[in-house]
């Protein structure tokens, strides 16, 4: 059986922080009511002119050189992000030529949060099949450039990153099952409710914001999550003890401690970064995930287990022998 192998890891975030001592000169809110409800503590914002792919870009390079690899060696790209650059060409399109790399597949999925599982399991599929034998799995975004900053429900949310993986064939270990689903009855839920298809005039208008009912996001995520962890589980016939490190969707650290206590798994054996960059998005997995790999917690031979909950809804996890 061949399986994908992750063989790097990187991330990057834009030099520019801002706190939640900051927001507080912006919008009614407080340091104190941020972290309680949220965990967060400071997000990174893209500087003016700064789009998604050019914080790929370095992420992507990050992980292709701890592969040991040169770009030459990609043979497929699948680029997650609901922020491109362009209407089209795709993300992966543009940072493959900034890359250097000529003809092999590239294009863009959207999923919103759990864009970069749908990126990682389209991947692996590719490499399962033998389409692909070294493939760069990105996820990045600049929500910044769709959140309300007058918005005090969703400006103290979000901020903007890249974390990225590059996947190989392996007939001994890697991805050992991933888990994709969407139900779209819930989109007004959490929506930017315009696009293209409204013309120019209410984008400029600035109603190309996140929109969010946040107590009903919350309840939806917390028990889609648990089900998932349930499925993940079952499919590989392991036990939650099995589990070595959960690396969860970064969005708001009560929903990452109630999946922890789905697993009854202790915190400390939860990569957390939350606090960091605040919800990055499709960006926040390979984010945490590189961290903990650079850090020394996660190990080679380490089972983990991805999840995530975004936008559409859509939801997804991927198991992974590390």
């Amino acid at each position: 059986m061949t399986f994908a192998r992750i063989a790097g890891t990187g991330s990057y975030l834009p030099e520019n922080i801002v706190t939640n001592q900051d927001l507080e000169k912006m919008v009614d809110t407080t340091d104190q009511w941020i972290r309680e409800r949220t965990g967060i503590e400071r997000r990174h914002i893209a500087l003016e002119g700064q789009t998604t792919v050019d914080l790929a870009e370095p992420a992507a390079r990050q992980a292709i050189e701890a592969a040991g690899m040169v770009p030459e060696d990609i043979d497929l790209i699948v680029f997650a992000t609901s922020t491109p650059d362009k209407i089209f060409p795709s993300c992966a399109c543009i940072l493959q030529a900034r890359l250097g790399i000529h003809g092999c597949p590239a294009f863009d999925i959207q999923a919103v949060c759990s864009g970069f599982v749908y990126a990682l399991a389209t991947a692996e599929k590719f490499i399962k099949t033998g389409s692909s034998k070294k493939a760069l799995v990105i996820g990045a975004e600049v929500f910044s450039r769709i959140i309300n900053w007058e918005d005090r429900g969703t400006c103290v949310l979000f901020g903007d990153g890249a974390g990225a993986v590059v996947l190989e064939a392996n007939e001994e270990t890697g991805v050992l099952s991933t888990h994709i689903h969407a139900d779209g009855q819930y989109e007004k839920l959490l929506h930017v409710p315009c696009g293209i298809a409204d013309g120019y005039d209410q984008v400029k208008a600035g109603l190309a914001f996140v929109e969010m009912k946040g107590n009903e996001v919350f309840k939806v995520a917390v028990n889609t999550l648990g089900k998932i962890v349930d499925e993940t589980l079952d499919a590989n016939q392991m036990q939650k003890s099995d589990i070595d490190w959960l690396v969860p969707h970064q969005a708001n650290l009560r929903i990452i401690a109630a999946t922890a206590k789905k697993l009854n798994m202790s915190m400390d054996r939860v990569v957390v970064t939350v606090n960091e960059h605040g919800n990055t998005s499709a960006a926040s997995i390979p984010l945490a995930l590189d961290v903990a790999v650079r850090d020394g917690r996660i190990q080679r031979n380490d089972v983990l287990l991805l999840e995530a909950f975004g936008g559409g809804f859509t939801w997804g996890s991927a198991l992974i022998r590390y």
